[in-house]
């Protein structure tokens, strides 16, 4: 069992912000409820860096041009099969990029934070819906330039330029990443609205960012890093795994010496079941751009890459849409905060409560004092995921426990804010997506929209 008395390296301030944002939710949705506290790899590490062969739909230097059709009522009954029960069933379209047709195209919802909240109401705007598309999902073979897949973000700033930095900048640490696109995105001819395209991370991206054989697994968004015994069933809804063939086993293997590891067995073998280098940089790069729905966050975001030749485990990053601060209260379309776009200042980043206060958007009549009759034998195995609602991660805990890998963490924070905020990378980064955004999505959302985002994510850089 871990030590009761653990190191107490300094506490990543995302995490600060989850408890925090977390703790304003609960009152304002009805109280407190019982719950915990608690869809990568460095250039130096064993594993690879991000190495994606780039397909003509991620040539980032333009904002390319996404027109999806699809049957109205094949539509409608796929949202109304989501209400009911969560299915994301799929319908065909035609999707034209770039003025390249192609017909017979796999469409589904893709997310789950982002959909959560969402209604009849809103479905009604499918084009701020969160898409997956597959060009191959009917007709096999069919690609745009290589890419066969492709993720429609939703949107919880006006720009997504915090997801977009986000994402090249954990590939300039030399993590597995997403690429990332700008599109003007419109559904059955209604009006274009600017949207982040990015990477699906399936079996295609698996191959050309790793470049050995692997199982990619999807940590769910109600689950979590517990180990639930030897049958895999029992990972039903925890874990989906996303390429190669099913096999759960290293998955199993791996939580089940998270559970049973006393703290120096710990220390001393966990990098024979991960990369620990490239987890430093994975959660460094998280820290970096204030990213608090990562593997730690509520949502539960995170992949597992399982390398079947070095038989090491890298987390890889899913999800920057919160990078920079950004704050989502549900809602379905966009996910926006009550009040706002989902960011606070258009991006800017959030402080902390202070001497009681919320953060903006939240209900101003909460209440004031808090219960004097908490339950004190409040259940131990709710952390992580949408139902822990606080967040939480056994290996992101653990690690940080750590003096050892606590201290591998400081050093690969100040050798990444190094190599990206004082040497003025990111700041080139954030230009150069400022400028494709300006020239060519300002009649979408204005240039004033653009600078003062672009601006509350360069206060991170000084």
């Amino acid at each position: 069992m871990p030590s009761s008395h653990p190191a107490s390296p300094r506490v990543p301030r995302r995490w600060l912000r989850t408890s925090a944002l977390a703790l304003g939710a609960t009152l304002a949705f009805g109280g407190l409820t019982a719950c915990a506290a608690s869809d990568g790899s460095t250039e130096g590490s064993s594993s690879s860096s991000s190495t994606s062969a780039t397909s003509a739909l991620f040539d980032s230097s333009a904002v390319h041009t996404i027109a999806v059709t699809f049957d109205d009522a094949e539509y409608d009954a796929m949202i109304a099969a989501y209400l009911a029960d969560g299915t994301k069933g799929w319908i065909t379209a035609t999707v034209t990029i770039d003025g390249e047709e192609f017909t017979e195209v796999g469409l589904r919802l893709k997310g789950n934070s982002s959909l959560q909240g969402l209604t009849t109401e809103q479905a009604e705007d499918p084009a701020a819906l969160p898409w997956l598309v597959r060009l191959d999902k009917f007709v096999d073979g069919q690609a745009y330039d290589g890419a066969t897949s492709f993720v429609v973000r939703s949107n919880t700033t006006e720009t997504a330029l915090n997801e977009a930095v986000a994402l090249e900048l954990l590939e300039l640490s030399g993590l597995a990443s997403e690429q990332a696109t700008a599109s003007r995105f419109s559904v059955n001819g209604g009006e274009e609205a600017l949207r982040l395209v990015i990477e699906n991370p399936d079996e295609a991206w698996e191959e050309s960012t790793f470049g050995t054989a692997g199982l990619l697994y999807k940590a769910e968004s109600g689950g979590d890093y517990t180990y639930r015994g030897d049958d895999p069933a029992a990972y039903e809804d925890v874990f989906d795994q996303e390429t190669g063939e099913e096999d759960l086993t290293p998955l199993i293997e791996f939580l089940a010496f998270l559970d049973s590891a006393d703290d120096a067995t710990f220390t001393a073998e966990l990098s024979d079941y991960l990369d620990v280098d490239a987890f430093a940089t994975y959660l460094a790069a998280q820290e970096l751009v204030d990213n608090f729905d990562d593997i730690s966050g509520p949502g539960n975001n995170s992949y597992l890459r399982y390398d079947t030749e070095s038989g090491l485990f890298t987390v890889v990053a899913w999800d920057q849409n919160l990078s920079f601060g950004t704050m989502n209260m549900g809602g379905g379309a966009g996910g926006a905060a009550p009040g706002g776009d989902g960011a606070a200042a258009g991006g800017a980043r959030p402080e902390l409560p202070a001497d009681g206060e919320l953060p903006s958007g939240m209900p101003t009549d909460m209440p004031t004092d808090m219960p004097t009759d908490m339950p004190t034998d409040m259940p131990s195995d709710m952390a992580g995921g949408m139902d822990g609602s606080m967040g939480g991660n056994v290996l992101a805990e653990r690690f940080m426990a750590d003096e050892t890998f606590a201290a591998l963490y400081e050093t690969t924070l100040a050798d990444l804010t190094e190599t990206l905020y004082t040497s003025g990378t990111a700041a080139e980064v954030l230009e150069t997506w400022t400028d494709v955004l300006t020239d060519g999505a300002s009649d979408l959302v204005s240039a004033e929209t653009i600078d003062t985002e672009a601006a509350a994510i360069a206060e991170y850089f000084d």
